[in-house]
């Protein structure tokens, strides 16, 4: 699956001055809330927080997928953040985050929902992607890192 397909450059930021898993949610939500019609921001952030109450999504090595799933959203949307500096974000290796890569997904689409987390997944186990995406220092370099 192409990243390209639900990621779009206006929905990457680099460098956002974040500094607590929350503050860094309410960010992502305000980004897709401008590319889901019919939700409301809150609704957005609802459904990440309501997955991180899960189990935190963050994956290890700095890296961390918020995800969740919208009713009556129309189609999956992803947000590409770094922050200036690492944050808390309960990590399975315990250690802070700056790389977060957020998905929301319709509702009823459980298996693109899972083909998108796979893709970008793999995507970001590859360490020269994220060395490009650690090192970008403008919104077009970190979406270029993430797409090529």
């Amino acid at each position: 699956m192409d990243i390209k397909s639900f990621l779009t450059p206006d929905c990457t930021e680099c460098a956002v001055p974040v500094s607590s898993k929350k503050r860094l949610i309410e960010h992502v939500s305000q980004i897709a809330a401008q590319h889901v019609s019919n939700l409301t921001e809150q609704e957005i952030l609802d459904a990440l927080l309501n997955r991180e109450r899960v189990g935190s999504t963050g994956i290890g090595n700095g890296i961390a997928l918020p995800h969740g799933r919208l009713p009556n959203a129309g189609q999956p949307v992803a947000v590409l953040v770094t922050t200036e500096s690492p944050i808390e974000f309960d990590a399975i290796d315990n250690q802070p985050v700056n790389v977060f890569f957020a998905l929301l997904v319709p509702d009823g689409e459980c298996n693109a929902h899972l083909k998108s987390l796979a893709a970008v997944a793999q995507k970001l186990s590859d360490k020269q992607t994220i060395k490009k995406i650690r090192c970008a220092e403008t919104n077009q370099e970190l979406y270029n890192a993430i797409t090529e």
